[in-house]
């Protein structure tokens, strides 16, 4: 199964897009070690919402798009992961493991629908 790993972090810290050299390594040494085991199938960072924008559209209504930053959100988006699990546990389980790397964050847990998830057509 695959499942998507977002993780939203507070865009103020310092460190958000300013990684120190010790995180990176030890990022590395993860995505490095992931990759050989065949668990991580893409990750990336994201920048700064202020280089972003949101596109919404509310039931019956126009499209509308606010540019970043999006100062009223305190944490927001910084990167995502797709990874491949044998269950939701076992992607909780990475998950945690990805969250131990930094001092604070929340990451986000989906599995990925499949083709073979929807059900038939009538």
């Amino acid at each position: 199964m695959r499942f998507l790993m977002m993780h939203r972090l507070d865009e103020r810290a310092p460190e958000a897009w300013n990684p120190s050299q010790e995180f990176m390594q030890k990022m590395g040494e993860m995505i490095q070690d992931w990759t050989d085991r065949g668990i991580l199938i893409t990750a990336e960072g994201v920048h700064p919402s202020a280089k972003g924008a949101l596109v919404r559209k509310d039931r019956g209504a126009a499209t509308k798009v606010t540019d970043g930053p999006f100062t009223e959100a305190k944490e927001v988006i910084g990167g995502f992961a797709l990874i491949n699990a044998e269950d939701r546990a076992q992607a909780v389980r990475y998950a945690q493991e990805y969250a131990d790397l930094f001092e604070e964050i929340e990451v986000e847990v989906r599995q990925v629908v499949e083709f073979d998830d929807l059900p038939p057509q009538a």
